[in-house]
């Protein structure tokens, strides 16, 4: 990368701008002087839309507005609570300003992008009721498909099961050189599930009053919690599932079709579910890319995993169907571990995901997917300065509390072991053993690394898991380049990690939101 790119910080003023950099600088951010390629207002506020019959559902959204920059930058679209597409290229330099109408705080993070410590949305930089952020950046990332949503600290899960995210896209020129599906033919597809009372408002069981009970003690003044606050505390310990499966923030879920190829971007938007995709048909599904960016040549799967935050894209040749004929998506059973319950959608039940209608129409335009997509450079683990030796991450919970190697999220912490040296690569192993959970109690985790794209190297399973693990296993795609993994129960994962351009204090957690919100969550600081 460039050298006026790099952020050089000592370990000292890092921590110092740390503690500087509390929820009150938010509001005295000034722009760069530099004109940006794109320029876009983001509104965070509070809005109705009508998602069933009946009445209107409240949510949360984002309301954008391109100030500057090519009008494809930013595409609104009506009838969800999803927030716009944002489309951006490699080398472009971006201003996003936030605007919070909220009544609480909020931030934005932009899901696998590599951008500078403060630009990241970190809870630290939180932006109070009435206040105002600026989002600078360049576009360091390769083509692949990202995604925005908010990230305050215990409150992630339910602004996000609000309504709080959208899909950003990325461009490069490598990309463009291929014959990939474009325009109508290049869909984002974001997998979401959501529980609706009778009167069609939005039911989320993980309440601030378990957060506090969860982090400060069982009682209130002497007094037993109540029931609600007992099933909130469940619902944070075990994540929450809805009742019914949303697309692209809609209830339709029935996408009508040319016979040709499109290019399906699968993001899991989900708080808490896995899905495990196949084609009911039992054809194999085609991948061309994963959480960022294009393989180096497609990988076909008899079904493929996906788990919360992880994006994964399929090409998908529905002129090898009939027309009229029915071509389901569907999630399949497996075995995630402690299962989660309180949803007519239990945890790793099977259910339908989306509905293809193949219309008649011209076959001629039939693509084949390019047998060399990117150029994707061999995983080196020889080159981390820990190589043998990985950097062990337990995930734990302790006094019905979820941690990392025991420790829940503090704002300003890192400990030695996540302090990183800026330009160097790391091999960081997590692990998934139950490691002081009750009752034996161990469930699967997505775990993602902030400011970062790293690479898959190696799993392990435990023999006491490994039925379960077989029922998921064929699906992992592991392949190309990663910001979030599936950590099954009795799983070790070990990941290839480099730092570079910034330094500063960035996240690593659960992206299960209410394992997160629930101190699963840690800092890695990243010293020049």
């Amino acid at each position: 990368m460039n050298r006026n790119r790099r952020r050089v910080l000592q370990a000292g003023s890092a921590l110092a701008a740390v503690a500087l950099a509390g929820p009150g600088m938010a509001a005295g951010r000034t722009p760069s002087s530099r004109l940006p390629d794109v320029h876009i207002e983001l509104r965070a506020i509070r809005d109705e839309v009508t998602l069933r019959p009946g009445k209107p559902t409240a949510v949360w959204r984002y309301m954008g507005r391109l100030i500057a920059g090519d009008a494809a930058a930013l595409q609104m679209e009506g009838g969800t609570y999803l927030g716009p597409t944002i489309r951006l290229s490699r080398g472009q330099r971006v201003r996003i300003e936030l605007s919070n109408e909220l009544p609480e705080a909020t931030t934005i993070h932009w899901h696998g992008l590599h951008v500078p410590d403060d630009m990241d949305g970190h809870p630290r930089h939180a932006v109070a009721p009435g206040g105002r952020y600026i989002y600078e950046f360049t576009v360091l990332n390769g083509a692949g498909t990202y995604w925005y949503h908010a990230h305050p600290h215990g409150r992630t899960g339910s602004q996000v099961y609000r309504g709080l995210a959208g899909v950003l896209l990325v461009s490069d020129d490598e990309e463009s050189t291929l014959a990939l599906p474009r325009g109508g033919y290049d869909l984002p597809l974001v997998l979401q599930d959501r529980t609706f009372d009778a009167d069609q408002q939005l039911v989320y069981p993980a309440s601030n009053e378990s957060n506090a009970m969860m982090n400060g003690g069982g009682m209130h003044g002497g007094a037993m919690m109540s029931g609600s606050a007992m099933a909130g505390m469940m619902a944070r310990m075990m994540g929450v599932l809805g009742d019914e499966l949303l697309v692209n923030g809609r209830s339709s879920k029935d996408l009508e079709v040319l016979p040709r190829a499109y290019r399906l971007r699968m993001v899991n938007g989900a708080n808490t579910r896995t899905f495990k995709l196949a084609w009911s048909d039992g054809s194999p599904l085609t991948v061309i890319g994963t959480d960022g960016g294009l393989l180096d040549r497609p990988q076909e799967r008899e079904y493929l995993m996906l788990a919360p935050a992880e994006r994964i894209d399929i090409w998908a040749d529905f002129g090898r169907w009939d027309p009229g004929a029915p071509v389901v998506l569907r999630s399949l059973e497996f075995d995630g571990g402690m299962t989660r319950g309180g949803s007519r959608l239990p945890d790793g039940s099977g259910f339908d995901v989306l509905k293809f209608a193949v219309l008649r129409g011209d076959r001629s335009a039939a693509l084949e997917p390019p047998q060399r997509l990117a150029h994707l450079p061999d995983a080196q683990p020889q080159s981390a300065i820990n190589a043998g030796l990985p950097k062990v991450f337990d995930l734990t919970m302790r006094m019905m509390a979820w941690g990392v190697n025991g420790r829940s999220f503090n704002m300003l912490q890192a400990s030695p072991e996540e302090t990183v040296k800026l330009g160097t690569h790391e091999v960081w192993e997590f692990r998934n053993e139950g490691q002081g959970s009750m009752m034996g109690m161990v469930m699967a985790h997505s775990m993602h690394i902030h400011g970062v794209q790293f690479r898959v190297l190696k799993r392990q399973v435990s023999s006491s898991f490994a039925a379960a693990y077989q029922t998921v296993s064929a699906g992992l795609v592991d392949e190309g380049w990663k910001d979030t993994v599936l950590v099954m129960p009795g799983e070790r994962v070990q990941v290839l990690v480099g730092f570079s351009d910034y330094a500063g204090l960035f996240l690593y957690h659960c992206h299960m939101l209410e394992h997160e919100d629930a101190g699963l969550m840690r800092n890695y600081l990243v010293q020049a």
